[in-house]
């Protein structure tokens, strides 16, 4: 079976040359797409991969042989074609289209949002005049028009490409937007009393190809040539939709969807590309915590170091005292599978049995949106951070935390055990006498009740893997430097369980790289696996490659080096 770039496969095989490159595609396949994939710029705004062909734009025409010209997006390839993407007819053609685009659009590039990312702006350098031939005055529309609750409406310089009412009618199957009137009196908008409001209305956003439509959350935020974009994955549900987090002096300015055909395509729910300030604001908890009969009702803050000793006492005379049994710990699907795997290890220096990872579940749609939602609760099981031999799941250690039997709860990410537990089962644990021991990175209702408060950190301050509920492995990096004398989760699982041993919890740092590796030999599903195989779109367990792949350069991958010790 013939190759095509870069070793794809095909089942019927054509040959076409474009600008004198000879090509190998499938027959069939749109001549657009076909020189996209080869590195071959051809204009264009109406054309995405994921939607409907549209035609309407006309800037992708080519010369093909054909008495007039095509358009790239709607001509399939066939063997032997000829194409010339560069002739002085292509050229005038483009100029011509460009000049009716900009015929009404508003010269405010300085104030819009998309500059930075605009086809128009980029194609008007490119392919357009360097001056207007019009000097009538440009035809006004609505300016800065909520057309949803998440999205702002610019009707000025709307191309009408239609990419977004075709991703409503075909993605999303909500409907909301539509071309109303006829000619030159065409415009976008939505039917009275019908907002663009769905679960996925942001997305419209992104595939605008001008800034005619913009996200509420991001407009007038950031200039993007300010943003730090690292590639990472949603936290939001097990899907793990990925994403590019943008980032301004450590802080995130916006989540965009990145393209990944096996997980979210192109796309990402609005819940999921908005929830980030938990990151970042002031819920987030940066101190460590040791309270104790003689507090006063003051908050004694302590180095992390010194509550970490206190935590591993109180563990180790619980142990001593009632049997280690006496410990419940609760874990989290918000952790990485390096966290979870050092979690597994806590456990068993501890010695109990009782242990699980509580997952909070919601609607699904049957698209992105999942049940479960954290993004790692597949790789909690699979990590071990399951209840061992005669061990209680979440609601028997709530259970028996109530009745008195456990003496010590451990719980990462009170957020997660509160919104999937029963409110008076939790309450009822507390209740119980147990003492607790709370690693958090937010505050919650849990935190003013925690004899010791370890902070923990975010998934975007964080290199490590996930695993989504399909069983594909990807990574995240870090994006957000945490602050200064924190550790990761992790770190503080390698320090508590060297504590427990006697050892010296200085020497015990916790490498995400490292604990992957023994993560690779030791669980079925993840042999091979490695950050560099795992790449930018992850690999499904049982997949990954037998060889080592190239190594990605660190600079471009945003990964952080080994937690410092």
């Amino acid at each position: 079976m013939p190759d095509g770039g870069a070793g794809q496969k095909f089942e019927n095989p054509v040959t076409i040359t474009i600008d004198g490159r000879e090509i190998v595609a499938e027959q069939g396949d749109m001549l657009l797409q076909v020189a996209l994939d080869n590195g071959i710029e051809i204009p264009h705004y109406c054309y995405h991969p994921k939607l409907s062909i549209d035609g309407s734009c006309r800037m992708c025409q080519v010369k093909t042989g054909a008495p007039k010209l095509a358009i790239a997006c709607n001509t399939p390839v066939a063997d032997g074609m000829e194409v010339d993407t560069q002739s002085e007819e292509v050229a005038k053609a483009r100029r011509g289209v460009m000049e009716l685009l900009l015929i009404n659009h508003p010269l405010d590039c300085p104030i819009c949002d998309q500059a930075g990312e605009c086809y128009l702006q980029d194609y008007s350098y490119g392919y357009g005049r360097a001056d207007a031939r019009t000097t009538s005055p440009r035809r006004k529309g609505v300016k800065r028009h909520p057309i949803g609750p998440r999205v702002v409406f610019d009707q000025e310089r709307c191309i009408l490409c239609r990419r977004c009412v075709r991703f409503t009618s075909e993605i999303s199957k909500t409907n909301e937007l539509r071309v109303f009137g006829i000619g030159d009196h065409s415009h976008i908008g939505t039917a009275p009393d019908a907002p663009l409001d769905n679960d996925y209305s942001i997305n419209t956003a992104d595939i605008c190809p001008v800034g005619a439509l913009l996200s509420s959350d991001f407009h007038h935020k950031r200039r993007v040539w300010f943003l730090e974009e690292t590639q990472t994955v949603c936290p939001s549900c097990s899907k793990g939709c990925n994403v590019k987090v943008g980032m301004f002096k450590n802080e995130i300015q916006r989540l965009v969807p990145r393209r990944n055909d096996e997980v979210n395509e192109t796309w990402m729910c609005d819940h999921g590309r908005l929830h980030y300030a938990f990151a970042q604001d002031e819920t987030r908890l940066r101190d460590a915590v040791v309270r104790g009969e003689s507090s006063n009702g003051t908050v004694p803050v302590v180095p992390l170091d010194k509550a970490l000793e206190d935590a591993a006492g109180r563990i180790k005379s619980t142990a001593d005292e009632h049997g280690a049994a006496a410990v419940g710990i609760l874990g989290s699907g918000a952790l990485t599978n390096e966290e979870l795997y050092q979690l597994a290890a806590f456990a068993r220096a501890v010695g109990t049995p009782n242990v699980d990872v509580p997952v909070p579940t919601g609607e699904a749609d049957g698209f992105l949106i999942q049940a479960e939602k954290v993004a790692n609760a597949r790789g909690a099981r699979e990590m071990g951070v399951v209840p061992g031999d005669g061990g209680k799941d979440a609601s028997g250690i709530l259970a028996g935390a109530a009745a008195g039997d456990i003496k010590l709860l451990y719980v990462v990410d009170a957020r997660s055990l509160l919104a999937a537990s029963d409110a008076e089962a939790v309450q009822a644990a507390l209740d119980g006498g147990a003492t607790l021991i709370l690693q958090d990175a937010n505050v919650s209702e849990l935190t003013d009740k925690a004899a010791v408060l370890l902070p923990g950190q975010v998934w975007v301050e964080k290199d490590g893997t996930f695993t989504n509920h399909e069983g594909r492995v990807q990574r995240i990096r870090r994006a957000m430097t945490p602050a200064e004398g924190s550790y990761c989760d992790g770190g503080i699982f390698t320090r508590l369980s060297a504590l427990l041993a006697g050892t010296d919890p200085s020497a015990a740092r916790f490498d995400a790289r490292a604990t992957l590796a023994e993560i690779a030999e030791k669980i079925d599903g993840y042999a091979g696996m490695t950050f560099e195989r795992l790449g930018s779109l992850g690999v499904k367990l049982g997949d990954a490659a037998p060889a080592p792949a190239p190594a990605e350069p660190e600079s471009e991958e945003g990964s952080a080096p080994a937690e410092p010790a």
